[in-house]
């Protein structure tokens, strides 16, 4: 099967959007098929990503104002050109909204079969960033998702987001996990030392450092007595984190292994973002074998069974998310259940069983295209 990944984000760049999109690529290659991937272009001077399997077509894309790590595509001749020549069977669209929404267009214009996979909760964020418009961004998420084959919701939330704002043709394809990348044996005493030199336990968070992930609710975490948050990623909001969160260790972004490690030598994760739609943290840190405390909203729904390997709070909570690690921090038996539980829960879910789930959705929409006869 060839098939073309157009993505809004790709490694370098750090977010599930880019972590995804590659997963799936190296997913198609290792299962035969041939992956071709049209990205916005990474900002001049950037270090190309080592490790990807398949060609990578750029586009000219620019920064995004006020968020410069965020590039966006520029309109080109080089998507359409791609699809063509690649002689797609199927166009994938990654979290359309710019790039993709061309994408969408070349598939319909050479009669290509398209699967959008929705993966940003545009409305929250247009509420987070703008305090209104909402359902003007649900206009355009129905829209663009209408027009495709298929639509896939990353978690049941998002699933029953989409289906309540009459987006048709909607099923489920969650996330796999590197279950040998994050994994408990990778915790290090040393590294431990280092970020809490006088014992503390260390909550961590994983993730971009902007509005919407609302990071500022570990205010309270960090007045806790014996206790250290270690935040991990970057973003606009980091020096206005620096100060929101006195006590806390800012490590900037990690990546791979050094990730892995991180994670393993946690004592609690805690996710403060109430608009995820699945929370790709979430999994790496069970994965890890590290209790969650995470918002009872959106994809950690789907990921978090609470009470038992971890604690779901009521969203924009500061109270609760400060309680909730407080509980877990008095008690090392609750931490260790909840971790063992929560690595038992993600083993079986590997990029390569989900990867087998989308080869699957490709086959159903290419059976339902044959099966329509031509106008």
């Amino acid at each position: 099967m060839r098939v073309v990944i157009v993505t809004e984000s790709f490694p370098p760049d750090v977010n599930g959007v880019a972590h995804c999109a590659l997963q799936t690529a190296r997913h198609l290659v290792d299962s035969g098929h041939a992956p071709l991937v049209v990205a916005p272009a990474p900002a001049p001077g950037t270090r190309p990503e080592a490790d990807v399997p398949c060609p990578v077509v750029h586009v000219p894309s620019l920064p995004l104002p006020g968020y410069p790590q965020v590039r966006v595509a520029l309109p080109s001749r080089r998507l359409a050109a791609a699809v063509a020549v690649h002689r797609a069977d199927v166009v994938h669209l990654a979290g359309p909204l710019v790039l993709g929404v061309r994408g969408m267009a070349a598939a319909a214009r050479l009669g290509v079969p398209a699967v959008a996979v929705y993966q940003t909760d545009l409305a929250g964020y247009v509420r987070t960033y703008m305090g209104a418009g909402e359902a003007a961004a649900w206009r355009r998420i129905r829209s663009v998702h209408s027009a495709a084959d298929l639509t896939l919701a990353p978690s049941n939330a998002a699933l029953r987001d989409l289906r309540a704002h009459g987006v048709p043709r909607a099923a489920l394809w969650p996330r796999g996990v590197d279950t040998a990348r994050f994994r408990p044996e990778l915790r290090d005493e040393a590294l431990r030392r280092e970020l809490a030199p006088d014992g503390e336990l260390i909550v961590g968070y994983v993730g971009r450092l902007a509005p919407e992930k609302q990071v500022e609710l570990l205010a309270g975490v960090c007045a806790l007595d014996g206790v250290r948050v270690v935040v991990v990623g970057d973003g606009p909001r980091r020096t206005g984190l620096e100060q929101a969160l006195p006590g806390a260790v800012f490590l900037g972004r990690r990546t791979g292994d050094d990730l892995a490690r991180l994670f393993a030598s946690l004592d609690v994760f805690a996710h403060t973002g109430p608009f995820e739609t699945f929370c790709q943290t979430v999994q790496e840190a069970m994965a890890a074998g590290v209790p969650v405390v995470a918002p009872a909203a959106g994809g950690p729904l789907d990921l978090v069974d609470h009470g038992r390997t971890g604690l779901l709070v009521p969203p924009r909570d500061p109270g609760a998310v400060r309680d909730a690690v407080a509980a877990l921090a008095a008690d090392p038996a609750l931490r260790a259940a909840f971790g063992a539980a929560g690595r038992a829960a993600v083993e079986g879910r590997t990029w390569a069983a989900v990867g087998d789930r989308l080869i699957g959705h490709y086959t159903d929409v290419l059976a339902a295209r044959k099966a329509v006869p031509a106008a």
